[in-house]
């Protein structure tokens, strides 16, 4: 699913973990270092619907620059847009269509191998129809078909970049009181992830496509779900995720804990099962914990670990998208190692905001026992970002990641250091 380095500009989101917030759907719950980090156009729920048409955009300009060990160095700038149509409802009907576009700014870019593909491809520009869906909502029924945003544990929008994911899908949700189903059946997608290449957008999640569903609860101190994923053989010997097919259960919990009016904790811990289908080398099992200490609204101290169990032979897949895993950092996560061995994660972190202001930073140590011709992983990663919000339409931010190859592997590209700058601008 991703290059074997998955880095660029990310929109930073820090957390406010008020404890009257605590009954907040579990999708907007900051599970990794990399949640908190992608941001203000998170994927939107399914079933939004809108009374009146509309038209809304978002404007980016990105800068990201790699200083390599062991390769030349790499640097692009770009403007990108999203531009979205909403009709208004009529009789529960309604329909949108969104282009998304990133362009690199020449002068402001590198050349030949000092040129960065990740913000609009090989050949500097990247536009697509993004979406273009009918929905259908009647009660707390929603009917969605065409392409799409999907925000699911193993399938979702991760936009970390210009151009956020989007799928070719068949979906329906239906929620009631404390309880959201969601559930339909994926068969393209594209974006950042998929590798934003220059010849065919779009690739397949499977030659039948993947079939998903989930169940979610959620009261002002649990939030739970359970999913599952069919992911069919891959049809394309070309796509972006190779063939992943295999069938995945996931599962999670969360508390959420008013310590008093200035304190709250939340605590979490989430389950991943994967059975291999086709000869993908898709097998593995992985569980993980998470506890988040918050201070005043303002101040967060969080610490996740995940571990993942030895398959002979085997590996793991996140999903179409960012993943699920609580140690997920901006760069590495937990896939990159699992190949045949017992791996495990530990990521340390904090937030902090000031009025406008917002900093964050996250330690990552990623440790792989040795795998059958015994060889070890040990990687760590650190993420610091900076974010100034002086109101919903502009962000300004920095991020400065550090990727150290102790085993000297390659499975995350080595030593490497990367910045990124973003201004963007929502209208």
């Amino acid at each position: 699913m991703k290059k074997i380095v998955i880095t660029t500009f990310l929109v930073l989101s820090f957390v406010h973990a008020d404890s009257e917030e605590s009954s907040q759907n579990i999708k907007d719950r900051e599970h990794s270092a990399r949640d908190t980090i992608e941001g203000v156009m998170k994927a939107k729920e399914i079933s939004e619907s809108v009374k009146d048409a509309k038209i809304s955009a978002q404007i980016k300009a990105l800068y990201l620059g790699y200083d390599r060990n062991d390769a030349p160095s790499e640097y692009a700038t770009a403007l990108g847009m999203q531009l979205k149509y909403e009709t208004a409802d009529f009789r529960g009907f309604n329909a949108a269509v969104e282009f998304s576009t990133a362009h690199d700014i020449d002068f402001a870019t590198g050349e030949g191998v000092h040129h960065s593909s990740e913000i609009a491809s090989e050949k500097g520009n990247y536009t697509e129809l993004s979406q273009a869906y009918i929905n259908y909502k009647n009660g707390g029924v929603n009917l969605r078909a065409g392409r799409q945003l999907i925000d699911t544990p193993l399938a979702d929008g991760d936009d970390m970049r210009i151009i956020a994911n989007t799928f070719e899908a068949y979906t329906l949700s239906y929620e009631q009181e404390n309880l959201t189903f969601m559930g339909g059946l994926l068969t393209g997608w594209q974006g950042t992830d998929t590798g934003l290449s220059p010849h065919n957008h779009w690739s397949d999640t499977g030659e039948d496509g993947t079939y998903f569903g989930g169940l979610s609860y959620s009261d002002d101190l649990i939030e739970s779900s359970v999913w599952y994923y069919g992911i069919s053989k891959d049809s394309d010997p070309n796509s972006a995720t190779g063939n992943v097919a295999n069938g995945s259960f996931y599962t999670d919990i969360s508390l959420h804990i008013e310590l008093s009016k200035e304190y709250a904790l939340h605590a979490s811990a989430q389950y991943l099962s994967q059975k291999e289908a086709h000869n993908s080398a898709i097998d593995a099992t992985i569980y993980g914990a998470m506890a988040e200490f918050v201070m005043f609204e303002d101040f967060a101290l969080s610490a996740a670990y995940n571990k993942s169990q030895k398959h002979e032979g085997m590996g793991s897949f996140s999903g179409f998208g960012g993943g699920t895993l609580y140690t997920n950092m901006d760069s590495m996560i937990l896939d990159n190692i699992t190949m045949d061995r017992e791996a495990q994660a530990v990521v340390a972190g904090l937030t902090y905001r000031y009025d406008d202001f917002g900093f964050m930073y996250a330690h990552g140590v990623f440790n792989g026992k040795a795998n059958s011709f015994g060889v070890k992983e040990r990687i760590i990663e650190q993420n610091i970002g900076f974010e100034y919000k002086p109101d919903e339409k502009v962000t300004f931010a920095a991020l400065y990641v550090k990727n150290e190859d102790k085993k000297e592997s390659g499975s995350n590209g080595g030593d490497w250091e990367n910045v990124r700058v973003l201004l963007s601008y929502n209208f």
